[in-house]
């Protein structure tokens, strides 16, 4: 599996990047400002799944993704490792969540039948969570690794995403689902991997464009680059926001889905 870690320009795999303490300080703009995921997205996920249906989201931050599985009908185990996430993440009755990382979940073995990472996996040591997820999955059991990725294509979109990286500089990730995926595809533990992606829309006004920007990791949270940034979005919010006042973000939800394979 290797060349699986995509450095950034820090040059450590992600998941040497301290991942677990990183957001501590980010969670109530993560929990509040952060996108949620296309319904279309959810029901593939759990198309052909038993019922009822018992999953794990992995990383799962303020329970954006573990809700939304719930909505469906999933009993979710909502596993995240940061105390301050945890705390920002509103309860539901279907979700449970727990203190655990993606490497040792705690989770009995054979005693889930979907993990999803939503936005998350990137933090993950990849040959060991692959080898925990294949744990905790019954057989057959189906892998759901999820990002929402910005679609510059958009033209307030490209300009957003001008900014974050002028302002992150070489705090910026240098990477693409590509390198994630690569263990996944090479590993005997999953096979049948499917792709689906989606088109996605955030629709915010200027004090939630700016607490989406702050919820980056690679954002700068004080100092002189952080308020040249403010001011720099909140120039782009007006040049775009109009009558509406409100911009939107455009992002293409990517979803790969693999099954445990016996081994």
């Amino acid at each position: 599996m290797t060349g699986f870690s995509a450095p950034d320009p820090q040059g450590l795999p992600l998941h040497q990047q301290n991942p677990l303490d990183r957001f501590s300080q980010r969670a109530d703009d993560y929990g509040r400002y952060r996108p949620g995921y296309p319904a279309a997205a959810i029901a593939d996920i759990l198309a052909g799944l038993p019922q009822p249906l018992r999953a794990a989201d992995v990383g799962a931050g303020t329970g954006i993704a573990s809700r939304l599985l719930a909505e469906a009908g999933v009993q979710v185990m909502a596993l995240e490792p940061n105390g301050a996430m945890q705390q920002a993440a509103p309860p539901h009755p279907l979700v449970t969540y727990q203190r655990a990382t993606a490497e040792a979940t705690e989770l009995m073995r054979a005693s889930v039948d979907l993990v999803t990472c939503f936005q998350s996996f990137h933090w993950f040591h990849p040959e060991a969570s692959l080898e925990e997820f294949h744990r905790i999955l019954k057989p057959g059991g189906r892998l759901a690794l999820v990002w929402n990725d910005r679609n510059e294509a958009d033209e307030f979109t490209a300009a957003y995403g001008r900014l974050v990286r002028q302002a992150a500089g070489d705090r910026y990730p240098d990477r693409e689902n590509r390198y994630f995926l690569a263990g996944m595809e090479a590993s005997p533990l999953f096979g049948s991997l499917q792709h689906h992606s989606y088109g996605y829309q955030q629709v915010l006004r200027l004090t939630g464009l700016l607490g989406r920007c702050r919820s980056s990791s690679y954002i700068p949270q004080q100092g002189d680059i952080y308020q040249q940034l403010v001011a720099d979005l909140k120039h782009l919010y007006e040049e775009f926001a109009g009558d509406r006042n409100q911009v939107t973000l455009a992002y293409t939800t990517q979803v790969y889905l693999a099954a445990a394979q016996p081994v």
